[in-house]
């Protein structure tokens, strides 16, 4: 087992591979639910996956650790992540926990858990939990008589599917609105399509048959260019792009042009702002934020407070600061008011009502600033970070230099999966393009 478990969104690897074994799956079953056991009152944990094969086996495991420490589950079978965080809360459940790797393919799972307030774990209670399942000491096991029940919850999707419509304004419709939703053959492939039907939508679907293997494969948030396409063949007003596990979104306008995370938060915080129900001075976004966003909140009296990637941090940073919106440019969208981690599909309803109120098309209405020419590019390495490497360093310090103080470079680690993430940005697009290019070369030459 490696010596950290948790990344920044959970436990994440390649299934039936260590750490995503189901014996790991089992211990951690044990000891978050060892952690959670407080209290004289019947525990209970809700479970939720995304629709990849591995689910099942990770779910049966989980199962067994939570029952063997005396905790009952709730199972709800494929469910958005937020959907899950809601559930918790509502169920007055002690533990969240939702299977699934987000935007990874298939063959990788992960293990996320809530609280019983329905948000993500801090750092300190998922080591508390990870120091039980390394010290060797298993948890206590129950008598007999008090081991967990395990039931399914019929109609987990339906209190969903209500809860996001409820967070659409009322009076307002959809109807007259042609909307492509890809799914991602993933854990919204049953609600998203139900819900924007349910509004009055003519809802043209896609990636809505999973088959335990193609989950983000060619679809989805991840491969947004598959949505841009079927809105312009298909002639409709908009398209959203959902993740595997939907608590993050994409969207495409109608010209096929797509609409990030950064001008998502824009469009929301002046909707919000003019209808005096954005609370604080601004919104929260990650490092990865475009500098146009922050210019374009700083022109209309609003700040952007910035945290490291993680949409955890970023509602870590909302709640000490009492605001209500905030999010990551990669889709993850978390509106305080109604959620208590992204939500990909409501983000998105928040959208058509902008759509709707202002009768304009998409492009105009969701298009609040013009970027910063920025550049992204992933490393994939093999054991032992090369941050660390005095060639790397070099190259990264030069980046630096030659930006100088019209742009900026960020360098790093990604937690949900084996990459180096090199990004920059700045005024001059050439400049900003060549800077991650001989970064991401000596990153290439390191690892080799």
């Amino acid at each position: 087992m490696a010596p950290t478990l948790f990344g920044t969104d959970g436990i994440r690897g390649t299934a039936n591979v260590e750490p995503m074994t189901a014996e790991t799956a089992l211990r951690v079953g044990m000891a978050a639910g060892s952690v959670f056991t407080r209290g004289a009152h019947r525990h209970s944990v809700v479970i939720g996956k995304d629709t990849r094969l591995s689910g099942y086996m990770l779910e049966a495991a989980l199962m067994s650790g939570f029952t063997s420490v005396g905790m009952d589950v709730i199972l709800v079978g494929p469910m958005p992540t937020p959907g899950v965080a809601m559930l918790t809360r509502s169920l007055r459940a002690d533990l969240g926990v939702v299977i699934s790797a987000s935007h990874n393919p298939y063959d990788d799972n992960g293990i996320k858990l809530f609280g019983p307030d329905g948000h993500k774990l801090s750092d300190e209670v998922e080591s508390e939990i990870e120091e039980r399942i390394g010290n060797g000491t298993a948890p206590a096991l129950v008598p007999t008589t008090r081991i967990g029940r395990a039931k399914r919850l019929d109609d987990a999707t339906g209190r969903y599917i209500e809860h996001v419509k409820y967070t659409f304004p009322k009076g307002l419709r959809l109807d007259d609105l042609k909307i492509v939703v890809d799914c991602a053959n993933g854990a919204a492939y049953k609600v998203a399509p139900i819900v924007l039907w349910e509004l009055g939508a003519e809802v043209v679907p896609i990636g809505t048959v999973p088959d335990g293997f193609n989950i983000n494969r060619d679809c989805g948030a991840t491969a947004a260019e598959v949505v841009c396409r079927k809105v312009v063949e298909s002639g409709a007003h908009l398209g959203i792009a959902l993740d595997g596990d939907a608590d993050r979104v994409i969207l495409a306008d109608e010209r096929g042009r797509v609409i990030d995370g950064d001008q998502l938060l824009a469009l929301i915080a002046t909707c919000w702002r003019e209808a005096a129900t954005l609370k604080g001075d601004g919104l929260v976004a990650t490092v990865m934020s475009n500098l146009g966003l922050e210019r374009y909140l700083s022109g209309i009296g609003l700040k952007l407070a910035r945290t490291q990637v993680g949409d955890r941090y970023v509602m870590e940073e909302m709640r000490a600061s009492g605001r209500n919106v905030g999010g990551e440019q990669s889709g993850h969208v978390i509106l305080a008011d109604y959620s208590t981690t992204g939500d990909g599909l409501i983000a998105a309803l928040q959208a058509l009502a902008a759509i709707v109120r202002r009768a304009r098309p998409a492009s105009e209405v969701l298009r609040m600033f013009e970027p910063l020419p920025q550049r992204l590019r992933n490393v994939r390495f093999n054991g032992v970070s090369p941050l660390d490497r005095a060639s790397v360093k070099k190259a990264i310090g030069a980046g630096e230099h030659r930006l100088g103080g019209n742009g900026r470079l960020l360098v790093r680690k990604s937690g949900t999966e084996p990459v180096i993430r090199v990004m920059a940005e700045g005024e001059d697009g050439a400049l900003v393009g060549a800077v991650v290019d001989e970064v991401a070369a000596a990153i290439e030459a390191a690892v080799r």
